[in-house]
Formats: C-alpha cells, structure tokens, sequence
C-alpha cells in the first residue's frame, strides 16, 4: 500500500551496517518490542573525533530497517558536534521521502543518535539531554517533549500527523486530548510552521495510483462494513481530492446518509488514501 522510493526499497532489502559493533564509544537504544518499533545505535570514534565506525540492529517494518541504515550511511566521518545536527528529515531526505504514515521510524533513528551521543558524553562526566516529562501516550511511551519537539520541528497540525511523527495517539486514542491541547497551546505560542520548507514525506501519488487505491481501501475497509447492515457504496469518480460515490441498498435514501458520506467513507479514505480528501454524493 505504501508507495516507497527507489533508496527505501534498497536500503531495506540490503541494509548497510547491520550486526554488533565489538567495544562501542556509544550504545543506544530505543522504541520498544512490544510497541512494534526498537533500534540499537552503537558507536566507535577515531582518534580525531570522528565516528569511525557504526551498527544498528532494529525490529521494525521496511521504513525502519531503511531509516537505521540510511542513518549509518549518513553519520559516519561525522563528528558528533556535526552529527547531532542530523535531523528527522534529513533522513527522509536522504531516502527520497517516506511515506508520512512512516515518518515515526526517521524520528526514531534521530533519537537513537542522539541518545548515543548522550552516552558517549555521560561516560566521559559531561551531562545529557534527559526527557524529565510526563508520558502522554502510555501505549507507545511517548512523552510530551517529544510530542512538542515533533510539532515544533515538522510544523505538525493535526492529531494524525503527531501520530504519524511519533506513534502518540496510535493505540487506544485515549491520549487524543491531551494532544489537542498541546497543539493548540503550540499554535498559540507561533511555532513558525510558515517559515518552515515543507516536509518530505512520501512521493506524489499519480492519479491513477490514487484512484486504484480509493478503490481499493472502498473494498476491502468500507463495503464490508455497510453491507452488514443491508448497504452498500460505489465509486462513481475522482476529481482532483473530491470523491464522488453513490449510496446504494439500505444506506440509499436514508435520512443518516451524510453521516455515513463523512464517518464511514470519508473518516476511512482519509485514513487510508490522503488526509486531505472531500467525500461528496454523487447526484443522481
């Protein structure tokens, strides 16, 4: 479903710098099995400064596995000054884009190098970053420094691009107030989303991509649903990101038909498709 460049297919099919470094400088580790995403980051230094060497293991989907390695690619020659400028997006930039949806596992490499350098500079009596806030997503353990730090960065607007960056808000939706209160605290603070250049997240679908998957998501996520109550929907065109479709069986006709239009079909192709879809009815 996700369209993927040429640079995250190779990176995941032939990872660079996979396995164990022997007597790291730095060891960090990230994410959590159980929440679906880990990365380990372990570092060794020349004699000048200079992250000589690099390894990563991680569990994860493709967007992780060719995050971590893109990363590795990336950071070596690097001092860890000019290392901890590496942001989330110069990791996207660097694989040509990620899915948005995908855009968590870049964020996730960029705290495991920072992490590490943490490390490093904790062995040697320099303090670290430490992230002393509260948790607001307890089923991916994500704090509200984090949360902050990714609107912020990424000029966020949405409860569903937070979770894009970050997985809050991904599991029981319970944390999705909290959320919304840091973003409107954040937008009323000027976060200079404008200034911003605009995000790399995944290549621009075609048309026909586009409409192949409306089709499909219709399929398999809408149809089923509806017809367990006696009705059904049909495409009947895309115009740009207007969606036409027809209500047919029970749901045709019924006095809950707009609702159905906006939560069953437009809720499930935002989700799915693009976030920026209008669901109309098709006039007869």
């Amino acid at each position: 479903m996700w369209n993927y460049s040429k640079k995250v297919k190779d990176h995941f099919l032939h990872p660079r710098n996979v396995g164990e470094l022997e007597n790291p400088d730095a060891v960090a580790e990230v994410g959590n099995i159980t929440c679906g995403d880990a990365l380990r980051l372990a570092l060794k230094l020349d004699a000048k400064g200079r992250i000589a060497e690099v390894k990563f293991q991680t569990f994860g989907c493709a967007s992780a596995i060719a995050s971590s390695s893109a990363l590795t690619e990336m950071i070596k020659g690097m001092t860890l000054d000019e290392a901890e400028k590496v942001t989330n997006e110069d990791i996207a930039r660097y694989l040509d884009g990620l899915p948005e949806e995908k855009m968590h596992c870049s964020v996730m490499g960029r705290d495991a190098l920072e992490a590490a350098i943490a490390n490093y500079r904790r062995k040697r009596g320099a303090p670290g970053k430490e992230d002393k806030s509260p948790i607001v997503c307890r089923c991916f353990g994500v704090t509200q420094e984090q949360i902050e730090r990714a609107i912020r960065e990424n000029a966020l607007d949405s409860i569903e691009e937070v979770t894009h960056y970050t997985k809050a808000g991904g599991g029981c939706r319970s944390c999705h107030p909290q959320i919304a209160e840091i973003l409107l605290r954040m937008r009323g603070e000027g976060r200079g989303a404008a200034e911003r250049e605009p995000r790399l997240t995944r290549p621009r679908m075609t048309n026909i991509q586009k409409i192949s998957l409306i089709q499909d998501t219709i399929e398999k996520e809408i149809r089923p649903a509806l017809q367990k109550d006696g009705g059904d929907v049909e495409l009947i065109d895309v115009v740009d990101n207007t969606v036409f479709v027809a209500l047919r069986g029970a749901c045709a006709g019924c006095p809950m038909s707009s609702v159905t239009i906006k939560r069953a079909v437009e809720e499930k192709l935002r989700e799915y498709v693009l976030p920026d879809l209008v669901v109309e009815e098709a006039q007869a």
